[in-house]
């Protein structure tokens, strides 16, 4: 059950990323700055509830499964999600922060879409390896 349950949130985090990467990000380049200081701190406080409990739920599941059940899959993945952690705390927040106190914010909105794209391609792995992991789980 738990790990159906972290598949969904593995899940989750994809459409999400995918939705931030295309649609999200790239929106905070067309706002003026004074809108987009305006937007800004109210969309970080609202993506955080939605992204934080998928996020902690994904890291403490996966672990648990590394641990208990070990499969390479789960501790690639568990590697993943470190490196998704580590740059979603050294860059993409740092990005944010840049945009709330109005410093370059231009610059660092098209930097915020750049750096995205590793976290976009290792939430994508991450479900790829699901699927890899229950299709050989399904034919063994």
């Amino acid at each position: 059950m738990l790990q159906y349950l972290k598949e969904l949130s593995d899940f989750g985090l994809l459409i999400l990323i995918w939705l931030v990467q295309l649609i999200i990000y790239p929106s905070f380049t067309y706002m003026e700055k004074v809108n987009l200081m305006a937007w800004h701190p109210k969309y970080t406080t609202m993506i955080s509830i939605v992204v934080m409990p998928l996020m902690l739920f994904q890291i403490g599941s996966t672990f648990y499964l590394t641990y208990t059940d070990f499969n390479y899959i789960f501790l690639v993945q568990s590697v993943l999600i470190i490196l998704l952690w580590i740059s979603t705390f050294t860059q993409a927040v740092p990005l944010h922060n840049q945009i709330n106190s109005g410093f370059e914010i231009k610059k660092a909105a098209d930097n915020l879409v750049q750096v995205n794209w590793k976290r976009t391609i290792m939430w994508t792995v991450i479900v790829i390896l699901n699927f890899i992991d229950r299709y050989t789980t399904l034919h063994n």
